[in-house]
């Protein structure tokens, strides 16, 4: 949370903190600028003192909304430093220069935010040059991961409500779905036409928009299978038939930038072949197993190594057995979700991964099984929440069943 962000900070000795960049695209500069709808910006923080932000005048309006303190660039006469250097990274620099003055920064300096690996490199060399400060620089998990991986309950109402938005989309799809007829084992459109994958991607992004989400990852709606490759979008060109499974998978946001939603479900359209029908059942008691076990102060890999265990047991591979594994649990257990689809803590047999459940992390638990050559996979994803008080909450109330009846 923010509040522990003086605390990080101290861990690594910083007088001070920089996160800069354009706002699209940069969950660390959102995160300090509050979710404030600007274009680009700089967050200075000094250790032990309130954030302020620096923008253009043209979004001093928006800025405002952040709550933050904010000085627009006018304030250092930046057109007439882009006047007087001769490129845009020695205006930057500049600029820098003239805010660390003002707001008496130097010491060490961390540097976060997103920015193409090239121009991060130009931009961090130049201030070593040119500034007298010690920049300071960190690999992922950085403060600003660490920070954000515990929600306080104002953003995970956030959450909370594009969960319901992605839950009203799924619900409308799968009624979409219901609207057709059935034709030689597959679905058909009011001009005896195929259903296809495509055109089911087409109608899900209706939904969202109309729900005001976007799905910058993109929407996982494969059949058969493709359903069997975890990421696998789905063939546009495919059929919608039925007895096969389908994973319909989406890490929805809130539209233009925010707090995303994950979540997955698995379906067959009629009825559910038996093998089908068992793996759906071992990933669904693997997940309902998982639910209950979660527990402040137990580790995120105790829990991935807790589902290898529990599939191997029903028949299944696994990673926790071998490493290369690429059927059945073939993938990690889950993730934190927030401002990024995937961010701290993840649930992984990885040492580098791993790391203790705390009140306020809000994650993925979404175990599966995929098997290509055999032409299905499964996978059920709900969003934990572990509140305040270190109870665990099932943010995702979507129905979990496994054939969805067509005909009437």
């Amino acid at each position: 949370m923010k509040q522990d962000l003086d605390r990080l900070m101290r861990e690594r000795n910083l007088d001070a903190m920089v996160v800069m960049g354009r706002l699209n695209g940069n969950p660390p500069l959102y995160y300090m600028a509050n979710g404030a709808k600007i274009i680009r910006a700089r967050v200075i923080k000094k250790m032990g003192k309130p954030a302020i932000l620096i923008c253009a005048p043209i979004d001093r309006e928006e800025a405002a909304m952040s709550g933050l303190k904010v000085v627009t660039t006018n304030h250092f006469d930046y057109e007439g430093i882009l006047r007087k250097t001769p490129d845009i990274l020695s205006a930057e620099v500049e600029l820098l220069r003239n805010v660390f003055e003002e707001f008496g920064i130097s010491g060490k300096v961390g540097f976060y935010g997103f920015l193409d690996q090239g121009m991060a490199y130009k931009l961090i060399s130049t201030i070593k040059e040119k500034l007298e400060v010690d920049v300071y620089g960190e690999y992922e998990p950085n403060l600003i991961d660490i920070a954000r991986a515990t929600k306080d309950v104002s953003e995970v109402e956030k959450i909370i409500d594009v969960g319901k938005r992605s839950s009203t989309v799924m619900g409308d799809t799968l009624e979409f779905l219901k609207s057709h007829a059935i034709k030689n084992n597959y679905l058909v459109d009011k001009e005896d036409k195929p259903l296809t994958i495509g055109r089911v991607h087409q109608q899900i992004h209706r939904f969202l928009a109309e729900n005001q989400l976007d799905v910058p990852e993109g929407i996982i709606f494969s059949i058969g299978r493709d359903a069997g490759i975890p990421h696998n979008k789905g063939n546009p060109t495919d059929i919608v038939e039925l007895g096969k499974s389908i994973i319909f998978d989406f890490g929805t946001r809130e539209a233009g930038g925010g707090y995303y939603f994950d979540m997955t479900r698995t379906f067959c359209l009629e009825y559910a072949p038996p093998e089908i029908e068992k793996a759906y059942q071992d990933v669904y008691d693997c997940i309902h197993l998982l639910i209950g076990a979660y527990k402040v102060g137990n580790d995120t890999c105790s829990y991935m190594q807790m589902a290898c265990n529990f599939l191997e047991s029903r028949g299944h591979p696994t990673l926790g057995s071998n490493t290369k594994n690429e059927n059945g649990f073939a993938t990690g257990l889950g993730h934190g979700i927030g401002l990024a689809v995937h961010e701290q803590p993840f649930f992984s047999l990885s040492a580098v991964d791993n790391t203790v459940i705390q009140p306020g992390h809000v994650f993925t638990c979404e175990p599966g099984v995929y098997y290509p050559e055999r032409g299905f996979g499964v996978r059920l994803e709900d969003v934990i929440w572990i509140n305040p008080d270190g109870r665990v909450n099932n943010l995702c109330d979507f129905p979990k069943e496994l054939v969805v009846k067509i005909s009437k």
